[in-house]
């Protein structure tokens, strides 16, 4: 795993990736204060992540449609605005309410984010750090949703992981995704997790996705759900207008936190 200072200089050359579709490694030396040596290792790094791909003098981004980022990776990025997704998210839940809670870093800001004040919620998730996350909470008890763990998102899913969800009829369901489109709606990188997500949906009276406005307009690999089938999304302040505009004018009701 790269020291913090290296995740920190990741977050911005994606970040600057994301705003240009392309970085130099001349301009990076500047915008990063480090060495041309240091910079090319942290292009290295990336490419391997399958984030960019890299050119002479510099990278250009990518974002194939099945790939994963790390875990550690992931949860480094947009971090200011999954906590305030999460925050949004949840002064939603109400005492008394079952709440099922997906897999994914703003997933975990969430249950860092649960009111102390909260009461008899109780949480189904596949997620092994939100149960963690909450296993303390007084107002709160976890039901694991038992299955095989998948390490790259600490995760659990098939086989043995819908059982349990089909079983469950909850209030409502926090969910994530890997993209947001208007044609496509709701898309995951991976189909096991995609699998596990269409059980939650189905055990829920209603349905909230959190996603960053990094996802919004991506498509990843494997569908979810149809925008109708989503009561909400919340989203953050960078994601423009026009994106917002056309999710809207395809039904979805949009949140910005």
């Amino acid at each position: 795993m790269p020291s913090l200072k290296a995740i920190e200089r990741h977050r911005r050359i994606i970040d600057l990736l994301q705003a240009d579709g392309r970085v130099d490694v001349e301009h990076l030396c500047g915008a990063l204060g480090v060495s041309s040596v240091t910079v090319r290792a942290d292009l290295l790094y990336l490419e391997k992540a399958q984030v960019l791909r890299r050119i002479r003098g510099g990278a250009i981004a990518v974002r194939p449609s099945r790939y994963e980022r790390p875990i550690d990776l992931n949860a480094s990025l947009h971090g200011e605005e999954k906590d305030a997704i999460a925050a949004v998210a949840a002064e939603m839940i109400r005492d008394g309410e079952t709440v099922i809670i997906d897999t994914g870093s703003t997933m975990a800001a969430l249950a860092t984010a649960f009111p102390r004040s909260l009461t008899d919620v109780a949480v189904v998730t596949n997620a092994l750090n939100v149960a963690t996350a909450l296993a303390n909470h007084p107002g709160v008890t976890v039901i694991v949703t038992g299955g095989t763990v998948r390490p790259q998102l600490n995760s659990l899913v098939s086989p043995f992981g819908t059982l349990l969800l089909a079983e469950i009829n909850a209030d409502v369901a926090f969910m994530s995704c890997a993209g947001v489109e208007p044609r496509k709606g709701f898309t995951n990188s991976n189909w096991q997790e995609a699998e596990i997500k269409k059980a939650m949906i189905q055990a829920a009276s209603r349905v909230i996705f959190l996603a960053d406005h990094s996802k919004l307009g991506h498509v990843a690999t494997a569908r979810i759900a149809a925008l109708e089938e989503a009561d909400l999304l919340i989203t953050d302040k960078g994601a423009s207008a026009d994106t917002i505009r056309e999710l809207k004018a395809s039904g979805l009701e949009v949140a910005i936190a």
